[in-house]
């Protein structure tokens, strides 16, 4: 026989599963059962229920919080009315059983009052669509009769537990209720039960949708709005985003992401989007992430690039003042000071949707929760109209000092924590060494290699511990001796993040030949990669910086080479020069940008190179008389330190210059070579 926890995440995992029946980390189940107090050895009466911040689809054990039923359901005796039911948040801690497990959200009570042993609360789009008609109550009675009861809006809290609590005992047929505004709530006395209950109510208002909606709920097709064709959308799209993120970032840096999917292009044609967006999302669990309303842009699709770019920065700053207006109409003396102003989802018609969030995961939730939101808007507007709750009460929970204190709860960010990087060679060696070290200190990663299946399996491996992979590292395909594959790398990278602000010109080869058996085909081959590779990749990205208007980084690996005369090497070592001298002229060229550009000049890293199993490391064992396998070893014994240098002491070093230490720091090569006399800097 299960237990009442293994049925809750089984329950909580069907529901999860379907973005059907609730959004990514939105509402919470529950179940009640009896254990032993192993104190007392009595019985004692207990309550799981998601805790806060966790996901129905992927919950464990973990992510429950565990508390007492019988010391949860006295805090009525306690409880001082609405006006001060944040305070009973706190309580929640005098009722935990054991050491609590996760934290309790501010739903648990609509959980622990409610008279059945299982409850699930959820924000599935069919029923919010309910919930937000103008007529939703009406609407509840057509759809469902006595079964599901109408509550009025309410905030989360503990007073909605009451209520729903009281409702559910007035009306004993009833398996659940449609709460005014913001969701669904449903119960059982068994774990099937409550999913059947939960699943009814969801599917049988899609169906009623359905059947009874209107079938253009937003209106006709403008055929300003129209979706542009697919590439020539995605090109609209690359151009635009750095343009967005940079705006989106005026308060903090963010990360994009963008969405082109048919629910918004459909959404962005039609005559009645601009007035909808304007009225904003409602659900709790919506505008928390998209704020109050997106900003978007009036111009029609094929408008012209720079009048596109202009009325976005106009609209940008409308939008802020806008947003401080209605947080000052709003805000009391003991309200948490106003965030950043900037939007959080950016609607283009023909185009699709921009949203930005501290990372790549938040941005993309923001942008589901707002495709959610067009759901929503759809099925009110088809039954009815689309109302949601008034903007004082989005206020109340914007900057809801519950919320306030759940963000300062959360850990500090990393070092390169909104920071977009491109690694050119990141396929072995040095490059994929420095993008798992840039990943691990918070920044999201294009691995770009000419072999696409080594980039795939490093950002494959980076991303393994993700929610989702492609939210920290994705891959692409470069030759980056060709323009068009540097250019269209740089491009996958905007769509994938929004822009680009830290670059690393790692891509490199090496033959090592005398300079009379060095051909005209040597000499072009390791100057295209190095040299011309390294100039494209800056250039393309020096551009996408400039448009974002928030600083950058460049860093080139070069090459102790570059100022060390070797033998056999005259290819190389001018390639690397040239290297080492973009790095001076570029940190002149783009330092008014705030673009920072600086070099690491490496001495020979053998271990895990791409370049050195590709031959090089062979030659160069024979030109100093030494295995090939003592290669590292003889390096490191010519070094001060005595030391063999890894990829790993690569990325430090990349790492160091770009982690926010060295901000002041720019034309600089730092050498990484264990102490070579003759490679000093002079």
């Amino acid at each position: 026989m299960t237990t009442p926890v293994e049925q809750l995440l089984e329950r909580a995992h069907l529901l999860g599963a379907d973005p059907r029946n609730t959004n990514f980390a939105g509402g919470n189940a529950s179940a009640k059962g009896a254990t032993v107090d192993p104190v007392t050895g009595s019985t004692v009466e207990l309550m799981w229920v998601k805790g806060s911040g966790g996901d129905l689809g992927t919950l464990t054990e973990a992510g429950l919080a565990v508390l007492r039923l019988d010391r949860l359901r006295a805090l009525t005796g306690v409880y001082p009315g609405a006006e001060r039911e944040d305070e009973m948040v706190a309580m929640f801690d005098h009722c935990a059983f054991g050491k609590g497990g996760a934290a309790p959200s501010i739903d648990t009570t609509m959980h622990g009052l409610l008279d059945a042993a299982h409850v699930d609360h959820l924000h599935p789009d069919a029923g919010i669509a309910i919930a937000t008609a103008a007529d939703g109550e009406e609407l509840t009675r057509r759809i469902y009769g006595d079964r599901v009861v109408w509550v009025p809006w309410r905030r989360p809290g503990f007073q909605l537990g009451l209520d729903i609590a009281a409702i559910k005992d007035a009306n004993p047929q009833a398996v659940g209720c449609i709460l005014g505004g913001h969701g669904i709530t449903a119960w059982g006395d068994t774990s099937a039960e409550c999913a059947d209950n939960s699943l009814w109510i969801i599917r049988t208002a899609e169906t009623y949708i359905a059947e009874h909606g209107r079938p253009e709920p937003f209106g006709p097709v403008s055929p300003d709005w129209e979706p542009l064709p697919e590439q020539a959308r995605r090109e609209r799209a690359a151009a635009l985003f750095p343009v967005l993120r940079g705006l989106c970032s005026t308060d903090v840096r963010q990360v994009g992401h963008y969405t082109d999917t048919s629910e918004v292009l459909d959404f962005l044609s039609r005559e009645k989007h601009a007035e909808l967006a304007a009225r904003g999302t409602s659900c709790p669990d919506h505008f928390l992430r998209t704020k109050v309303a997106p900003m978007v842009l009036d111009l029609p699709a094929d408008a012209p690039l720079e009048d596109v770019i202009s009325r976005l920065g106009e609209l940008h700053a409308a939008y802020r003042e806008d947003y401080r207006a209605y947080y000052e109409r709003h805000a009391t003396p003991d309200s948490p000071a106003m965030r950043g102003a900037d939007p959080a989802i950016v609607l283009v018609p023909g185009v699709g949707m921009f949203s930005f969030g501290k990372d790549k995961q938040t941005a993309r939730v923001a942008g589901e929760f707002y495709v959610n939101a067009i759901n929503v808007m759809r099925g009110a507007e088809a039954l009815s109209a689309y109302a949601p709750i008034e903007e004082s009460e989005k206020f109340r929970i914007e900057y809801w000092e519950l919320e306030e204190a759940k963000l300062r709860r959360m850990p500090a960010p990393k070092p390169l924590a909104t920071r977009i990087a491109l690694v050119t060679g990141g396929g072995s060696g040095i490059g994929a060494a420095t993008a798992r070290r840039l990943t691990a200190e918070g920044a999201c990663v294009v691995v770009a290699d000419r072999d696409l299946a080594a980039a795939e399996k490093v950002a494959a491996e980076i991303g393994a511990r993700a929610f989702r992979s492609a939210d920290v590292a994705v891959a692409v395909q470069a030759d980056v001796t060709e323009e068009a594959q540097v250019a269209e790398a740089v491009r996958q990278a905007v769509l994938a993040f929004g822009g680009v602000d830290l670059v690393v010109n790692n891509a490199g080869l090496s033959l090592s030949r005398s300079l009379l058996e060095t051909t005209v085909d040597d000499w072009d081959r390791q100057h295209d990669v190095m040299a011309r590779g390294s100039f494209l990749v800056s250039r393309e990205t020096a551009r996408i910086m400039i448009e974002q208007g928030i600083s950058g980084d460049i860093v080139y690996i070069a090459s102790k080479n570059a100022v060390f005369a070797g033998p056999n090497n005259v290819a190389y070592g001018a390639a690397k020069a040239g290297q080492a001298h973009q790095v001076r002229l570029l940190a002149a060229e783009l330092g008014e940008h705030g673009i920072r550009v600086n070099g690491i000049n490496p001495d020979g890293v053998v271990r895990g190179s791409g370049i050195f199993a590709s031959g090089w490391g062979a030659n160069r064992a024979a030109v100093y008389g030494v295995p090939e396998d003592k290669l590292g070893e003889f390096y490191a014994q010519r070094t001060l330190l005595k030391r063999e240098v890894l990829p790993a002491h690569i990325a430090a070093a990349v790492f160091a210059l770009t982690g926010g230490d060295l901000s002041l720091t720019t034309g600089l090569h730092i050498p990484v070579d264990a102490g070579v006399a003759a490679a000093f800097l002079r």
